[in-house]
């Protein structure tokens, strides 16, 4: 067992190994990350005065959207009384906000920190370093007000509603089965680079979901949109990031690294059914598992999120041709959630 904290020994630098990019991020041009990082100080939700989630919260609505659960129009669900459906929403919201929680603390800072730590030769520079650190502090801060939505609705609902009870998220499952089976640092690296790039430049249009759905929880409307204000940004970094880092990269690892962005996409535009089946079983609904069946068997397996902003990277990139992804299955809205 490492000592509480020591940098864990899989991501540790080491610059007489493989290099992953050599041409310094600080010779190129990017006025994108330049921008972000000079105006965090006025745009960034950390920044601002927190809303009073306690006020706004409403006992009488649902905690999360009906209309984007995939068994939404299924007879089991439309048959609940409004109580059970309730309590199957709430699950929903709860679920959602512990996986904020471990994509924001396992993937996406963790992938910041090893571009600071030096992982990347070719990524750095004042700029971006700076852009990478405010953007940390941004996570972080997520997660706190997704922790703190989480004891808002226990309060209110006075129910434990315990994130014990979820499986690990499907996403961060994924993520840390290939990690675990990756034989070289480098491919550890760039499976944790691939997918923070792909929650970043996703999770806004999730987010967005949320945000603009009518008759659900204000609170967690509001912390949608603020939420939402940020990922925008990053989702800007993640996407310029990965169009200086993969010219750099050498063949193998250029292949390696779309390959293991095709495994985060399949990951994260993935209904986690395995999370439903126990939300089934959490609220007690006689005929859930035979509707999840029902739904999964009737192609509904993606959350069809908005992925325009890393096709338009893939495009710029030129790699298109080498994305194994079947983009029919998600949107592609063309509206960017990504600042150019």
């Amino acid at each position: 067992m490492d000592e509480p904290g020591t940098l864990d020994e899989r991501f540790a630098t080491n610059r007489e190994e493989d290099s992953l990019g050599e041409i310094l991020f600080a010779d190129v041009e990017n006025p994108v990350i330049q921008r972000l990082a000079l105006n965090w100080q006025r745009r960034a939700t950390v920044k601002r005065d927190d809303p009073a989630l306690l006020d706004i919260f409403d006992v009488e609505a649902f905690d999360y959207p009906e209309d984007i659960i995939p068994f939404a129009d299924h007879p089991t669900y439309l048959g609940l009384s409004p109580e059970q459906r309730g309590e199957i929403l709430t699950w929903a919201m709860i679920a959602l906000n512990r996986n904020t929680e471990f994509s924001e603390q396992n993937v996406v800072n963790p992938a910041f920190a090893l571009i600071l730590q030096g992982e990347f030769p070719g990524l750095r520079g004042e700029a971006l370093e700076l852009s990478l650190l405010q953007a940390m502090v941004d996570e972080q801060y997520h997660i706190l007000m997704h922790r703190v939505a989480s004891y808002v609705t226990r309060t209110k609902r006075r129910r434990p509603y315990r994130d014990s009870d979820l499986p690990l998220p499907h996403y961060s499952r994924v993520h840390l089965d290939l990690t675990g089976r990756a034989v070289e640092r480098w491919q550890r690296s760039l499976l944790t680079i691939a997918f923070a790039t792909t929650t970043e430049l996703s999770i806004g249009a999730y987010l967005q979901l949320l945000a603009g759905a009518d008759g659900f929880q204000p609170m967690n409307m509001a912390l949608a949109k603020l939420h939402r204000h940020d990922e925008t940004c990053h989702g800007s970094i993640n996407g310029e990031l990965l169009k200086v880092l993969y010219p750099q990269l050498s063949k193998e690892q250029g292949s390696f690294l779309l390959r293991a962005l095709v495994h985060a996409l399949e990951a994260y535009s993935a209904n986690d059914y395995r999370t439903w089946e126990t939300i089934m079983r959490l609220t007690g609904v006689e005929g859930g598992d035979e509707m999840l069946r029902n739904c999964r068997e009737s192609g509904r397996s993606a959350l069809l999120r908005d992925y325009s902003g890393l096709h338009r990277v893939f495009e710029e990139l030129d790699v298109l041709d080498e994305i194994d992804f079947d983009w029919s299955s998600v949107k592609l809205s063309g509206d960017l959630p990504y600042l150019l």
